[in-house]
């Protein structure tokens, strides 16, 4: 089922559960004020987009909570990172920490305090872009669209990991460094939570899938 409102995109929503296409720049708990019957179950990055889940009562909050826990819950990301990443597939295998120079950023290289984390990223390469003289990225060596699967919910860890091999995330201000670009005008990283599938309390399996919104498609075009 498909609803549209002026605030809210919800994608699906059954008895115990809702999934919401959420907009770049607002917190991941923005629904709530709107659907005082949403309860939150993760969080997504304020200036990421795409799929994000609510549950409608405590039984189903639990659930979905041990479902990403254990790491039972299926993620797919789309990411236009700087640079070309060689690898067909890949996997991001670096534990993450909180910076000692910066304490927004989460580092899996560097000098790091608090406690470090596991956490792995599986990737696949969508497509690369050459080096463009209208995308202005001639300098980093092209662009490169990537699916990426975290495998496990650190925070920032897909801004992290990919920054940590050598390719952050395009307009990404707190991780691209030297390697900061904003093609076609966009103002917010390239991240978008884009899919995601799991196993319903009934039993059966659902997959959701959300669009990429008009900046993120600007940025593509653009280079077409």
């Amino acid at each position: 089922m498909r609803v549209m409102s002026a605030q809210l995109e919800i994608i699906y929503e059954d008895d115990n559960l809702a999934a919401v296409n959420k907009p770049c720049g607002v917190i991941f708990d923005w629904a709530l004020g709107q659907r005082p019957d949403f309860l939150p179950v993760h969080r997504l990055d304020k200036d990421t987009s795409g799929i994000i889940l609510f549950a409608k009562n405590i039984e189903t909050q639990e659930y979905l909570r041990k479902l990403f826990q254990n790491h039972e819950i299926k993620k797919t990301y789309l990411t236009l990172v700087v640079g070309e990443v060689k690898d067909r597939e890949g996997k991001i295998d670096l534990a993450i920490g909180r910076s000692k120079k910066t304490p927004l950023k989460r580092v899996a290289i560097g000098e790091q305090r608090g406690k470090i984390r596991e956490a792995v990223t599986e990737y696949r390469v969508i497509k690369r872009f050459d080096d463009s003289t209208r995308l202005n990225v001639k300098a980093f060596g092209g662009l490169t669209l990537v699916e990426a699967y975290p495998k496990t919910g650190r925070t920032h860890q897909i801004r992290s990991h990919f920054a940590a091999i050598g390719h952050p995330v395009v307009c990404d201000k707190l991780y691209a460094g030297k390697k900061f670009i904003c093609p076609a005008g966009l103002t917010r990283q390239f991240l978008h939570a884009a899919a995601i599938e799991f196993t319903l309390q009934s039993g059966s399996r659902l997959r959701l899938e959300a669009d990429l919104p008009e900046d993120l498609e600007a940025v593509l075009k653009q280079n077409q």
